[in-house]
């Protein structure tokens, strides 16, 4: 017989069973797996699933929010009881082979009643009061971007300013010395009224009202090439409607550069609102930082050459595309594959393996990768912005590109006259012009024209002048 229970004070999940200790078990989900530590045999054994891990180096946090799968060899979990655990990091139930992980929220505000009724209890609370910023990155998946490097900014110059987290679980790594609020519990309603200041890249979603004297910072998250909000492809009052409430409520919208400044006013109908255009905080790292740690996090040695495959996402799938065979990729290069799906790719996807391939899809800072890459491969990302400021190397692999122009989101310009690198539609193609030596001469031109358009505030103090402004505007108080 086998059976399921939780070791509440080491946070394990452990299965007991008789006979024989099995070979293997593991507990398998789209972005993480872990290996038990099996114990035993003879007549009984155990196997141990720590439900806390060290993901991307640093201290253990709690498996993210999905479905795993249990197996054990040899053993039949069809039939394991219902059974449910509420621990201090995370909520774990099981279902036969099935363990489910989830936000550490208490039952009554997981219901549709209990959110209502803390939504009410914020929308009465007064607010906007505490020097404190509410800080969101891509939805609360990581604490990363422009954010990210707001915070510790923030943190050096404004010490006394309290710094709220919002995120999705606590498998999520907050910068040292802010306070993690979790969506939808009591912490996270009432964080995000208290805050005198929201720093967001994104929409801020759910129901925001705002407090008196509070202000929201939007850094968006890239500079476009695809068409943006009002300007996409078709008809939509309701899409139309909802793009203009959300721009309404931002106080300030950080810019990389004039480019975006000029889409981004239009594109969300920001009008009679300041646009900061600063450069991004999130590329401060990449004049003068160093990709040697993240390379020893991966576990990458210093002169492997490394590739960075990170596509923007589609909007007729949910999932990465499927262009690149990593593993074939690594075989043909003689490099290590970096696969860095967008954040939208995050939840319904599930981490790509083989051998010198490594699925940086949950890896919280992208502006690290870009560090760590020799290289570049792309498609119709803002990525390629970001990039460009490293000076090395950029292939862009495109082949859907009349139906992503023409049908799918289209472009603010060509891509294909201007991109600072080759344009490919195969795999064998992409193969060919990274071992083609003559590339970076070729492009050399180009390369140097857009980052003369695109990078020019990209020189390593975006976060210092924006923090300024904020603190000269009292947006939060030194």
């Amino acid at each position: 017989m086998t059976t399921v229970l939780i070791d509440e004070q080491a946070e394990n999940l452990v299965v007991a069973g008789t006979g024989p200790k099995p070979p293997s078990a593991t507990l398998d989900g789209p972005r993480a797996r872990v290996d038990a530590r099996i114990t035993g045999g003879g007549k009984t054994w155990k196997a141990t699933f720590p439900l806390r891990v060290s993901r991307w180096g640093g201290s253990e946090l709690p498996l993210p929010s999905g479905r795993y799968q249990l197996r054990v060899d040899g053993e039949d979990l069809s039939a394991l009881e219902p059974e449910s655990w509420l621990l201090s990091g995370l909520r774990v139930s099981v279902r036969g082979a099935i363990v489910t992980v989830a936000p550490p929220l208490d039952a009554v505000y997981e219901t549709a009643e209990g959110q209502r009724a803390l939504e009410e209890r914020y929308v009465a609370q007064p607010g906007g009061d505490e020097n404190a910023v509410f800080f969101e990155s891509f939805y609360g998946q990581s604490a990363g971007c422009n954010p990210y490097a707001l915070d510790h900014e923030i943190a050096a110059r404004a010490p006394g300013v309290t710094r709220y987290w919002s995120i999705v679980d606590r498998s999520v790594r907050v910068p040292e010395g802010a306070v993690a609020v979790v969506e939808g519990s009591p912490e996270w309603w009432h964080a995000r009224g208290a805050a005198r200041l929201l720093i967001v890249n994104d929409w801020l979603r759910r129901r925001f009202v705002r407090k008196p004297g509070q202000k929201v910072l939007q850094t968006w998250h890239g500079t476009p090439l695809k068409r943006l909000a009002l300007h996409r492809p078709g008809f939509d009052p309701r899409r139309m409607a909802a793009i203009v409430k959300e721009s309404r409520r931002w106080d300030a919208l950080l810019a990389q550069n004039l480019y975006s400044e000029r889409i981004l006013k239009k594109a969300y109908a920001f009008f009679g609102k300041p646009i900061w255009t600063d450069g991004y905080p999130r590329n401060d790292v990449l004049v003068d930082g160093s990709g040697a740690e993240t390379r020893k996090v991966l576990g990458i040695g210093p002169q492997e050459r490394v590739l960075l495959y990170a596509p923007t996402w589609r909007d007729d799938r949910s999932e990465i595309v499927d262009f690149v065979d990593a593993q074939r990729l690594a075989e043909q290069t003689d490099a290590v594959v970096l696969v860095r799906g967008h954040s939208r790719t995050l939840q319904p996807g599930r981490d790509q393996s083989g051998a010198r391939v490594i699925d940086v899809t949950g890896f919280p800072e992208t502006a690290r990768l870009l560090l760590v890459a020799d290289a570049l491969i792309t498609d119709y990302s803002s990525v390629m912005f970001d990039f460009s400021v490293t000076g090395k190397p950029m292939y862009f692999l495109v082949p859907d590109l009349d139906h992503y122009r023409g049908q799918l989101r289209g472009f603010y310009f060509d891509l294909a006259v201007r991109a600072p690198g080759p344009l490919v539609s195969t795999q064998d193609q992409l193969v060919a012009a990274l071992g083609d030596p003559s590339v970076p001469g070729r492009f050399a031109p180009r390369y140097a024209a857009w980052r003369n358009q695109f990078n020019r505030l990209d020189d390593g103090h975006a976060a210092e002048r924006v923090v300024s402004r904020l603190l000269d505007l009292g947006y939060i108080a030194g």
